[in-house]
């Protein structure tokens, strides 16, 4: 909590939101991004919106970057775990969004915008999951 911003947070967050919701008016589907991912990586026949699915991956990695080249360099987040630790980590999300039938952006802010019952129950099973984590790898193993 000593680095919690509110305002930036909650620009943030409604950037989120707003470009979520004109996903969804523009294009009819839900901005998931494990189904997003998962459409360019395993594309269904006939699916024609590869180039769509492209280029918000391509936005999702670049926008950060090019964030990252007007902000100093003490206020960019760090990561410190070690890569074997980021590996799992990715490969334990990947199963929980496909446990999950999606992913926190597609539950948490589409699903549960569109008031779906099924979302409410992934998106806290998916908070729950992340407390708990935090909880021991954190506190009771002393990080990792």
């Amino acid at each position: 909590m000593e680095n919690f911003t509110p305002v930036s947070a909650l620009i943030g967050g409604g950037l989120i939101g707003l470009a979520s919701g004109l996903y969804l008016l523009l294009n009819g589907r839900i901005a998931g991004i494990s189904g997003i991912l998962g459409g360019i990586l395993a594309p269904s026949k006939g699916d024609k919106t590869l180039f769509e699915r492209l280029a918000f991956i391509v936005g999702l990695v670049f926008g950060p970057l090019i964030l990252m080249t007007g902000t100093p360099l003490e206020a960019q987040s760090v990561v410190t775990n070690s890569l074997p630790v980021i590996i799992v980590a990715g490969l334990l999300v990947g199963v929980g969004t496909t446990v999950g039938s999606g992913c926190t952006s597609g539950h948490g802010i589409c699903g549960l915008s569109r008031f779906s019952l099924r979302s409410l129950v992934a998106t806290l099973s998916f908070m729950a999951a992340g407390f708990v984590t935090v909880l021991v790898t954190r506190h009771l193993m002393g990080g990792l």
